[in-house]
């Protein structure tokens, strides 16, 4: 029925219908669910104040907006459930697909060791690799790929059990988030000298939230003023109650530095999987599972460490994890070995895929190659359609608090790229997890691994984003592109810095931010050695000019030899001076710094305030 809309437009009236659509849609996917003419909802829109064309992704609320016009109601789909409908389409079903009883076969519990910054966690993973090397597993180099098995013998029986060695309770929570149930028991890593912290508590909830049975693993037992008993009592007030108070929770009091009483821990973990958990799978269906890290590799292109989780694996499967799909090449484990078929629980690095994953994504063998790439690209398009969604004004970290304050911007878009796939979900789950009250959002655009691209510039440029570049540096014309757009690039090492900063930002706190500037370059022509003051350098200013007391550092060879020197002295001739500028010649003590030589490069330097805005 044919209806008079906004400016007499001949527009179908919805009487409450609801209209499916996936995040990001167009004014044409739109049309197409209602069978008008895309040309006329873009004429609705003008009239209601927007400009948007017939093909551009629109958020959420505009959508809304055009749907309450017409009369429609508009679900919009989320992507797990787009992805399921994606998956359907090809006649495929993801998930607890065991096909009957007498197929499941027992598979090993796949653990994730959760905890405090600094009780032990990498230190237990490490003796744990350790302690089964000695036990006779096949030895070499290990190589970090995010996840390891190792074996055990409980009641004379060899079991064996996958270890998740993600970057912290962040990047397990990101695979919640995204539905990807990778862990089957959480260790929870609490120092005997140290007690319950903050972060203790934190990664106790997202175990509990993600419903997995708990051991605790009392560490550093051996370290004075350890008091394992404080600890029992303290993590009873959470729910966690020793089996020796008659709770149900196993703790186990070891050291990973003196590699003491791990294997009682190894024993632990199997008897709470036994106990609490029905651990079968079918070995015998296609392979299915979750990525768990990924990175590019300069000589081997993508590579991603998968979880098998049902089926096999086997090399030459045709595999889609996330947006990435490829031909499974090769197969390693985390000794470097070739491995032919990789089953349940089993996690293997697999070579062959075209990009790379994120951590948390899903992956499924299928048959086609062809299905693969399909499954892929309709993938990557959602994903696209749902970042441009949202075009707003350019806005920096500077002066952001003042365009919120000006009612101009509810929400911080933000693009992260990293080196890896893990620290690229850890960041972004912590990003997402900051409390900065009702009045502004973070919203995350796009994530991805390896280095900025002028795509994620343009993407930024379109969006209003801030790129945030961890462990990696804009690539080619990425940088003068970001410059020339006024886009704001941030880099970082550390994942608690540019939650700081990025904290800091929108609660208006930004700390004045410095720059070095190069105030002038000396080079050394000869070294006198004075009884009094050491090596003194007698030096010709090559460029800008040297001032008395300001910082310096010694290159040689064009590598810079020391830092954080000061020029302590500085002589014209017999006069003491307060600077010298280039082209003349003077003398320069570095202090108690004496290692110089001839052609070496004094260059000094001072830290300045960065304009704002």
């Amino acid at each position: 029925m044919q209806a008079p809309s906004v400016g007499g437009i001949m527009l179908p009236r919805g009487n409450g219908q609801v209209v499916r659509l996936s995040r990001g849609a167009s004014l044409t996917d739109f049309a197409e669910k209602i069978n008008a003419n895309p040309a006329s909802l873009v004429q609705v829109m003008l009239n209601l104040g927007e400009m948007v064309t017939a093909t551009q992704s629109v958020s959420d609320e505009t959508l809304q907006l055009l749907a309450d016009e017409m009369n429609y109601v508009v679900e919009i789909v989320s992507p797990e459930e787009e992805d399921r409908e994606l998956l359907e389409s090809f006649d495929i079903e993801f998930g607890e697909n065991e096909g009957g009883e007498e197929m499941l076969v027992s598979r090993p519990p796949v653990v994730t060791v959760m905890g405090h910054v600094d009780h032990g966690k990498t230190r237990l993973l490490d003796a744990i690799r350790k302690t089964n090397v000695v036990a006779g597993e096949a030895g070499g180099i290990t190589q970090h790929i995010g996840a390891y098995q190792v074996a055990t013998e409980v009641n004379d029986e060899e079991r064996r059990i996958t270890f998740i060695d993600t970057p912290g309770h962040e990047a397990f929570t990101a695979m919640r988030a995204r539905g990807a149930k990778s862990t089957d028991i959480a260790i929870l890593v609490v120092a005997a000298n140290d007690g319950v912290m903050p972060q203790t508590i934190e990664a106790l909830n997202h175990a509990k939230a993600a419903e997995v049975p708990i051991v605790v693993a009392v560490n550093k037992i051996d370290v004075e003023g350890a008091d394992p008993t404080k600890v029992r009592g303290q993590l009873t007030e959470y729910g966690l109650v020793a089996e020796e108070y008659g709770g149900d929770t196993m703790f186990v009091d070891i050291s990973a530095k003196q590699g003491l009483h791990i294997d009682e821990l190894l024993e632990a973990v199997v008897l709470t999987a036994d106990a609490a958990l029905d651990l079968r799978a079918n070995a015998e269906q296609d392979a299915q599972g979750i990525a768990i890290e990924a990175h590019l590799d300069r000589g081997r292109g993508a590579v991603a460490t998968v979880l098998v989780q049902r089926g096999t694996l086997r090399v030459g499967d045709t595999m889609v994890a996330g947006d990435a799909y490829g031909r499974v090449r090769a197969m390693f484990d985390d000794k470097g070995n070739n491995v032919e078929e990789a089953g349940p629980s089993t996690p293997v690095l697999v070579l062959g895929l075209t990009n790379v994953p994120g951590a948390g994504d899903n992956f499924l063998v299928v048959d086609e190659d062809r299905t693969a790439r399909q499954i892929a690209e309709k993938r990557a398009a959602r994903e696209r359609n749902a970042a441009f969604a949202k075009r707003t004004r350019r806005v920096s970290l500077e002066d952001l608090d003042k365009v919120l304050k000006a009612g101009e911007v509810q929400q911080l878009n933000l693009i992260i790229k990293g080196d890896a796939s893990g620290s690229v979900e850890a960041l972004e789950s912590a990003l997402l997890q900051l409390d900065v009250g009702e009045e502004v959002d973070i919203r995350v655009l796009h994530r991805g691994v390896g280095a900025v691209t002028e795509t994620d510039i343009d993407l930024a440029t379109g969006s209003d984003a801030i790129v945030i570049g961890f462990n990696v540096r804009a690539e080619g014309r990425a940088t003068q592109r970001a410059e020339r757009e006024g886009v704001d690039v941030r880099y970082y090492s550390v994942i608690y810095q540019a939650i700081e900063e990025i904290e800091a930002a929108l609660k208006g706190m930004l700390k004045p931010e410095y720059e070095e500037v190069e105030l002038g370059t000396a080079e050394i022509r000869e070294v006198f050695k004075s009884s009094k003051l050491g090596n003194i350098a007698g030096v010709l200013i090559r460029s800008g000019e040297v001032k008395r007391n300001t910082k310096a550092r010694l290159l040689r060879d064009g590598k810079v030899i020391a830092e954080n020197l000061t020029i302590e002295g500085l002589r014209r001739f017999k006069d003491d001076v307060t600077e010298i500028r280039e082209g003349f010649e003077g003398g320069i003590n570095l202090g108690n710094f004496n290692d110089i030589k001839v052609d070496d490069v004094i260059a000094t330097y001072e830290m300045r305030e960065k304009p704002r805005g």
